[in-house]
């Protein structure tokens, strides 16, 4: 039984060589195979569904509903409840995207962290009509693949990825605020909130410092935090000005002279070192 990711980007590539890596049968669906850049090696490269069902098909496309929707048209006309459907979203309403399938009983959420090669964990969830045999079908090629599966209880938009984002969302208040820069925030990611991390988690960290100092604290600090609705203006302005970070030579940071290639495969490397250091602590 094989593996078909739709969506040759980033991310799908990325899939798609975890797959491969690991002896189970991939391939990869684009709407211009000749276009793609950095395929996987070995990973055949699609310009159409193919004959055959796969017993697992991965929609890593463009975070936009219609063109999901579009996507799982075309699965179900062709495969009809044959194969799981995983989608790759970050941020998406699994419900929503579910809301048109003839087959949602055939449909989760399987989202891979960037990048996907690199990181060892994948988040999944259900939707409310998720049956639980395709659930575990899709956990089982995951878990084959290499990947430790965070497995959650019911889906809700971002997953646990959104903790990322609530973060974000309060770093981008803090730029905006003149309160610090990018550069500062970052150090202070990588020298001291990072590694404590990386040993004790989020809430195991708490408990081993002491939840009367964290409750306390967060008396005091969380009306203070930006609780605005709104996405916030640095990383918006940026993106309306079409500086989208190193693939376009500008973001937060000068790019200019860069190769996005070479950096983006030494911090997967980087990646992989320190997953391999902290798997042996």
């Amino acid at each position: 039984m094989s593996v078909l990711v739709i969506g040759a980007g980033v991310m799908g590539r990325g899939i798609a060589r975890t797959f491969r890596t690991h002896g189970i049968p991939v391939s990869l669906l684009a709407r211009d195979p000749a276009r793609v850049q950095g395929a996987p090696e070995g990973v055949p490269l699609l310009d159409a569904l193919p004959a055959d069902a796969p017993a697992l098909v991965i929609e890593s496309v463009i975070e936009d509903i219609p063109v999901k929707h579009a996507v799982y048209a075309q699965v179900e006309a062709k495969y009809g409840g044959a194969p799981v459907l995983a989608t790759n979203t970050s941020a998406l309403d699994i419900e929503l995207l579910a809301a048109p399938l003839k087959h949602p009983q055939r449909f989760l959420a399987a989202h891979w962290y960037m990048p996907a090669e690199a990181m060892p964990q994948v988040e999944t969830a259900p939707c409310a009509r998720t049956d639980p045999a395709a659930y575990a079908l899709a956990k089982d090629y995951l878990e084959r693949s290499g990947k430790q599966v965070l497995a959650l209880n019911r889906a809700i938009p971002g997953l646990l990825n959104r903790m990322q984002h609530a973060m974000l969302h309060e770093a981008y208040y803090l730029i905006a605020q003149g309160i610090c820069t990018a550069e500062e925030i970052d150090a202070f990611c990588r020298v001291s909130f990072g590694p404590r991390m990386c040993i004790g988690g989020l809430i195991q960290q708490k408990d081993i410092s002491g939840l009367d100092v964290n409750a306390m604290s967060q008396r005091a600090v969380v009306p203070h935090l930006c609780h605005s609705a709104e996405p916030q203006r640095p990383v918006q302005d940026l993106y309306e000005a079409g500086h989208l970070g190193i693939k376009t030579g500008r973001g937060f940071y000068d790019w200019t002279g860069q190769d996005p290639a070479a950096v983006k495969r030494e911090h997967a490397e980087k990646l992989q070192r320190l997953t391999t250091f902290l798997n042996q602590l």
